[in-house]
């Protein structure tokens, strides 16, 4: 089994991935995507989205990232791959799964699986330019419309060359609207040899095991879930492992007095065992990003983080009216 992080465009980005592969539980994350249209891009551009290529390829953790693509032409796609494959990820990643307008208007995305063809070419295509052993993966959704030509989209990204598949159980026009068809993802394990991955709605312990039990997939990818309850790779990886595994090294990262265990057996961490890694994610926005953009990254997560905490909470209303990075510096030293 592996928990993959998933890639959420303007808001798990390289800094939220540093973060929440420290708290742990995660053993791969795949970058938000990178647009190629047209045009060869400079490493700069690789890096920025990606500044993990700059330390082997992996978080601060020493969790590996794969970097996803997106577009629609094979030729340049493969071109930016093989440049970026230099850089040296753990893998090249295909987005057949974004369902923005503004993405899938372009023809990029979601929109691509009206066309399996294409899909089976720009895979094939990418695989071709990267070397041998660099991963080629793809995530896809179940469709535009409905889920009719899932099977023939999966068949295709495998027919491409692609070593793994993650499916997102919704299709473009679900968007994020519960709930994920896990069951759809079944039916495409069936007809491909290659492994895949499931995504969709997984927000806690009982969610994953009827994915894994619907789905039939060892591995999952975690998005909102994981953004909302920065735990929840670390209590999915007690469940499955059973109460009889060897205990994991978790006192080593928070002290044992800030976990509790639930009545399944699996560690929950605390709003104090959190509130350093809070800490830690301040301090790389106010490093990594522009000034204005700061305070509402960290209002950002605080709003996903209010859903699974109560103290989040109260520190979103706190902090809403500030704008000032030293004010809300001050604020957080405080707690």
């Amino acid at each position: 089994m592996a928990i993959l992080l998933a890639p959420m465009e303007g808001l798990l980005d390289f800094v939220l991935r540093d973060i929440l592969t420290r708290v742990g539980g995660v053993d791969r994350c795949v970058s938000e995507f990178i647009r190629v249209s047209n045009t060869l891009l400079p490493d700069q551009v690789f890096i920025r989205v990606v500044p993990e290529l700059l330390n082997g390829g992996r978080t601060f953790a020493g969790v590996p990232v794969a970097a996803q693509l997106l577009g629609s032409d094979p030729v340049c796609l493969a071109e930016n791959a093989a440049r970026l494959a230099a850089l040296g990820p753990h893998g090249i990643d295909l987005n057949f799964g974004c369902p923005a307008k503004t993405v899938n208007r372009h023809g990029g995305g979601a929109a691509l699986l009206d066309e399996p063809e294409l899909l089976l070419a720009i895979v094939a295509a990418v695989r071709r330019a990267v070397p041998k052993a660099m991963p080629v993966s793809a995530k896809m959704r179940l469709g535009v419309h409905d889920d009719s030509r899932a099977l023939e989209c999966a068949l295709a990204l495998e027919g491409g060359g692609a070593s793994e598949l993650v499916v997102h159980a919704r299709t473009r026009a679900d968007a994020y609207r519960p709930p994920a068809y896990w069951e759809r993802i079944a039916d495409i394990r069936a007809v491909v040899r290659i492994p895949v991955v499931a995504n969709g709605e997984i927000w806690n312990v009982q969610d994953a095991l009827r994915c894994r039990e619907e789905s039939g997939c060892d591995s999952l990818m975690l998005g909102r879930g994981m953004v909302t309850n920065p735990g929840l790779a670390l209590a999915i990886q007690a469940a499955m492992a059973g109460p009889d595994a060897s205990p994991a090294p978790w006192g080593s990262v928070w002290p044992d007095s800030s976990l509790t265990t639930c009545p399944a057996l699996y560690p929950i961490i605390n709003w104090q065992a959190l509130l350093p890694f809070i800490a830690e994610f301040w301090r790389l926005v106010c490093a990594r990003l522009d000034r204005r953009k700061q305070a509402g990254r960290l209002k950002q997560w605080l709003n996903f983080l209010r859903h699974h905490h109560p103290e989040a909470e109260r520190a979103y209303v706190a902090l809403r009216t500030l704008s000032e990075p030293a004010a809300i510096g001050q604020w957080l030293a405080l707690q």
